[in-house]
């Protein structure tokens, strides 16, 4: 059995660049804990962020939706959040959005897990901020996961000044093994 604190920071760190619910035999697979020990932590972290283990109330929560879990920000926070998304359209893009338009551009369609395991790091709010900036659209879903598929938007491109996507440089150009990471051969990059 792994150590708790172990498998605490670990849930965590998963959690934190899902972008749909993932289930406890998930995650018991991803940490190679115990089922029983995941289920435990995960109640444990749930208490912990609405504050009932003796910690401040969190601005976000674990919620078991839809046979998984996930963190979510507060509902009681929803005003600042969209207030957050939708005044930072008249500023320019942070290199995560631009980072993580590239990986749309280049990869697409994508889901935010994908895009979160290329970047390394939780991609969520960035992808909403895509999205409400006009950027970034959904694209239909996974047939494997039903998780949701994004792909950039013809605004983008008036933005780029280019008329397709083929006219974007090539990757293999400016970042060789970059299709091993990615997890595509290098074809698929110059096409």
């Amino acid at each position: 059995m792994s150590e708790p604190e172990d498998v605490r920071g670990q849930l965590e760190a998963v959690l934190m660049v899902v972008d749909e619910p993932v289930t406890v035999a998930q995650l018991a697979e991803a940490t190679g804990a115990e089922a029983r020990q995941v289920a435990d932590v995960l109640s444990a972290l749930a208490s912990d962020y609405d504050g009932l283990s003796g910690s401040p109330r969190r601005g976000f929560e674990l919620r078991e939706l839809a046979g998984g879990w996930r963190i979510y920000s507060r509902p009681a926070h929803a005003e600042v959040v969209e207030r957050f998304i939708v005044e930072g359209q008249t500023a320019r893009l942070t290199q995560a959005a631009l980072e993580t338009l590239a990986v749309v551009a280049y990869l697409q369609p994508v889901t935010r897990s994908r895009v979160a395991g290329i970047r390394g790091v939780n991609s969520d709010s960035v992808m909403r901020t895509l999205v409400s900036r006009g950027l970034v659209a959904e694209a239909g879903s996974d047939p494997h996961s039903g998780a949701v598929l994004y792909e950039t938007t013809g605004y983008l491109l008036e933005m780029l000044g280019v008329g397709s996507l083929q006219e974007l440089p090539k990757l293999s150009n400016h970042l060789p093994g970059l299709s091993e990471l990615a997890g595509m051969d290098q074809t698929e990059f110059n096409t």
